[in-house]
């Protein structure tokens, strides 16, 4: 009998504390603070890619980023309605001539529940010959985390003017 008190006992207290942790909330904050941190990294490092994109394997390294049928909205630049059609327009316009920086302070995330996060920002763009920063613009992301994995799917670059 005593033996079985002591088993019920365990059980007991194992369900008690299975049942706590179950209730105990989760810190949206914390996990905010990670989500932020996963979309600062792949919004450097998908940048790295495409600031290097002269050399062909950082290119498709900035390909690598989104998804087949990515859309990109420009304000002076058009859409562009697949990946392909994307990275021919950063070849010709982007490649060897200038690099994209993040303004520091301006990335903001957002998460979007069951699918992955929206990254807003602005980035400035500096020319390889000279240095100057002349241009910049605001900037939104839609990510999508499929199975652990991140691409982008949409972007939206608006807003360009004459960095003051």
């Amino acid at each position: 009998m005593k033996k079985f008190m002591s088993v019920a006992a365990v059980l007991m207290a194992a369900t008690i504390s299975s049942t706590t942790v179950a209730r105990t909330p989760r810190d949206p904050s914390t996990e905010q603070a990670g989500l932020s941190r996963t979309i600062a990294s792949l919004d450097t490092a998908v940048f790295d890619a495409f600031n290097r994109c002269d050399v062909p394997v950082q290119l498709r390294k900035h390909a690598s980023y989104f998804a087949p049928d990515v859309e990109f909205y420009h304000d002076t630049g058009g859409v562009t309605w697949s990946r392909e059609e994307m990275l021919a327009n950063t070849r010709q316009y982007v490649c060897g001539k200038f690099r994209r920086e993040l303004v520091p302070g301006s990335l903001k995330v957002f998460p979007i529940k069951e699918f992955g996060a929206i990254e807003q920002g602005t980035h400035r763009f500096c020319q390889f010959g000279s240095g100057k920063c002349e241009g910049i613009a605001d900037f939104t992301i839609v990510w999508e985390n499929r199975d652990g994995a991140w691409r982008i799917t949409r972007v939206l670059s608006y807003g360009h003017r004459a960095n003051d």
